[in-house]
């Protein structure tokens, strides 16, 4: 019960070069340069089952400018990968679009203003480098709670989005989707077993390296059994080789996200003909006093706990888990959440923070470096100047049973890193907190148990640790 998150991920980074106009070039190339095209493209996809259907709900129920919005998240997206050089993800404040989506007295400078303030609270822990302690409080159980929880609610929701046709204006389900259609079931169910074909359930480096080891262990009898057996094996391991090779050259995120822009097309093709050139025209959001009050009671206030445990603690600790050679500090993602909101909230573009579920998203699908998101992020800038808020009138058509799809094994990958819990009071506490996180509709909640539940063990293992000694 003792394993807690790195204290210090900086210090654990040796043999820095020094820093100079030359080396920060040279890093800057490195970060945003493709370990392999398509599968970085294709990782590029990974974060838009959660991203799409948020925007395009407040974009239809509450007016957001989606082509303001989607200039910064580019913007955003290009920034995030030449400072971490790993698929960093953005993503609008799940809380504060919740509130937004629920009260119609949540307008846009209210959504502004709980923006401001969430990012204004981030910037200073981060600034006086207290998210640090924050990071190293916390303990590993309670972390991978968090990641389970919103994980699985991420699942949740992409099934409920296959499954039952949507009203994004509205954020609720309408009935049961067809079978058949443009947006059907079958078409979802296609999607899921194409990416499962080609994407698998991703790598497992540990029962490779075992296998191997296992291997080298029993190839000390030599007989001709063992032979043949070993010449079957390379055969297969040919075979095996060849569809390793071939599988991620095939871009399964970016090909669903192609099919659905074209039926988005095919279901309504006079949006076509209503598409406009050039951006939208930005305007500073006016915030009355009232708007300040109401957008920290009801936006900034559920949307801090989540932002500091969800998207920091939880974005560092899977950040070091799949980049281990990577800094991603909770210093420089509070840092970074804070100044990209402090100016894009003024302009009324939708706040945003670095999720895990993006993250795990993108990786997911391929990406591995700081050019995936950077792609992406080229992406929504070229869309956002050359066609601004009407491509609204395309992308509110895209099949939303394939956003679900993305999103669906978005929350699995995140929900499956809760897999590396050593006891079963390690378990437990885990299973605690994304119980209260998911009943409760509250990370805070399930944080508050798990942190709880985890010193009473703690100091149970110790009192009976005393009671053996004495």
């Amino acid at each position: 019960m003792a394993t807690t998150v790195n204290p210090d991920p900086e210090a654990a980074v040796t043999g820095k070069e020094p820093r100079g106009p030359r080396s920060l070039l040279a890093r800057a190339r490195d970060n945003l340069a493709f370990r392999s095209v398509w599968p970085e493209l294709n990782g590029a996809m990974g974060d838009l089952g959660t991203y799409i259907p948020i925007v395009l709900s407040l974009a239809l129920a509450r007016h957001l400018d989606l082509g303001t919005t989607l200039i910064f998240t580019g913007a955003y997206n290009a920034v995030t990968g030449l400072i971490y050089g790993v698929p960093m993800p953005v993503q609008p404040m799940k809380a504060i679009a919740a509130t937004a989506l629920s009260d119609p007295s949540f307008g846009i400078p209210e959504v502004m203003a709980a923006g401001i303030l969430t990012a204004a609270f981030v910037l200073f822990l981060g600034v006086t480098r207290l998210m640090q302690l924050v990071y190293w409080f916390v303990p590993l159980p309670v972390v991978r709670g968090i990641q389970l929880a919103q994980g699985l609610n991420f699942a949740m929701a992409a099934v409920k989005y296959i499954r039952y046709e949507q009203d994004l204006g509205k954020g609720k389900s309408t009935g049961r989707r067809p079978w058949t259609g443009l947006d059907g079931l079958i078409l979802a169910i296609a999607a899921i077993c194409f990416i499962l074909l080609v994407n698998g359930a991703g790598s497992e480096r540990s029962r490779s390296s075992n296998r191997t080891e296992q291997d080298q262990g029993h190839g000390q009898g030599g007989d001709r059994d063992t032979q043949d057996e070993g010449r079957q094996e390379e055969t297969e391991g040919r075979w095996r080789s060849m569809i390793r090779r071939a599988a991620p050259a095939i871009p399964s995120a970016v090909i669903v996200f192609v099919v659905g822009v074209a039926f988005a097309v095919a279901r309504h093709p006079a949006a076509v003909r209503e598409l406009r050139a050039g951006p939208s025209r930005m305007r500073v959001v006016r915030i009355s006093r009232e708007a300040w009050k109401q957008g920290f009671l009801k936006g900034a206030v559920p949307q801090i706990p989540l932002s500091v445990l969800n998207s920091v603690v939880a974005v560092c600790k899977l950040t070091r888990d799949l980049f281990p050679e990577k800094e991603a500090s909770a210093t420089s993602v509070s840092v970074t959440m804070g100044a990209m909101n402090l100016v894009g909230c003024w302009f009324g573009a939708m706040p945003c923070c670095h999720g895990a579920g993006g993250l795990a998203g993108q990786y997911k699908f391929g990406g591995r470096s700081g050019g995936c998101v950077a792609a992406l992020g080229a992406l929504k800038l070229a869309l956002g100047l050359a066609l601004g808020g009407s491509m609204l009138r395309v992308l509110v058509e895209f099949p939303v049973g394939l956003l679900g799809v993305l999103l669906l094994f978005a929350g699995v990958e995140l929900a499956v890193a809760a897999r590396d819990m050593s006891s079963k009071a390690e378990a437990f506490v885990m299973l605690l907190c994304a119980a209260v996180s998911l009943v409760g509709s509250s990370a805070a909640l399930g944080f508050l148990c798990g942190m709880v539940a985890h010193g009473l063990l703690m100091l149970r293992a110790w009192a009976m640790g005393v009671s053996r000694s004495g």
